[in-house]
């Protein structure tokens, strides 16, 4: 495997992203580097990155920037991103390595829900992975790629969401992106609180309001306002 940086935003997870850094040194090959963008600045954060070797890098709170900035000082040639709330499957570094072996620019994990499980998501994974398909797969299915890849493909978009929009549809204009058939664990906790369906269709109207236009500055806007509604 070439060399490989995982970069992970993070605004007050502290918790789930301790989780998330304990599998990574546990998993069988372990990555170059680990850096952690804390869109919070928080003491916190950086104490868990110190006890697990992580490098914390401050960052305003927006997602596309703290990427970005992940990005630009990462030393590796492969890159992989995570969400701090993700759950690891046994071996994700061979998985992938085995997708760039074969040609690919990078590619991106199954989503499956982790644990505790709802009868609905047995219905929505499918789904989503019909979606991804023909769609954009995003942030939280672990997307992987070459750095090379990355810098020719735009890079992330500098949002608070739909970040890794423009990033995918110029990797696949590039070439190969692959859905890898390993599984990347997504909490529910999102599903659980809002509820399965309600959650569900509320991602669908902000992607559909993202495609018709509306900025994502304004859809992350009406985002915090409905979850201070809940």
């Amino acid at each position: 495997m070439p060399s490989l940086s995982i970069i992970i935003p993070c605004y007050h997870d502290e918790q789930k992203l301790a989780q998330l850094l304990a599998q990574i040194q546990h998993l069988p090959h372990t990555p170059r580097e680990v850096i952690v963008v804390d869109g919070a600045a928080s003491q916190t954060c950086q104490a868990i990155c110190q006890q697990f070797h992580a490098i914390w890098l401050p960052s305003e709170p927006c997602r596309g920037k703290q990427l970005l900035a992940g990005v630009a000082i990462a030393q590796s040639e492969v890159l992989w991103f995570l969400h701090a709330d993700a759950r690891l499957p046994k071996d994700p570094i061979t998985a992938m390595e085995r997708a760039l072996e074969k040609g690919a620019v990078g590619g991106y994990f199954k989503f499956k829900f982790d644990t505790p499980r709802a009868w609905p998501a047995y219905l929505l994974e499918p789904a989503i992975a019909l979606r991804c398909r023909f769609g954009i797969p995003y942030g939280d299915q672990g997307l992987f790629m070459t750095k090379q890849a990355y810098v020719q493909a735009g890079g992330h978009a500098p949002w608070p969401l739909f970040e890794e929009v423009p990033l995918v549809k110029g990797l696949r204009k590039s070439g190969r992106f692959m859905a890898l058939d390993v599984p990347l664990f997504v909490d529910p906790r999102r599903w659980q609180r809002d509820g399965w369906w309600r959650r569900t269709l509320q991602n669908r109207q902000f992607a559909l309001a993202f495609a018709y236009g509306k900025s994502p500055e304004q859809l992350a806007k009406l985002y915090r306002s409905h979850i201070t509604q809940l």
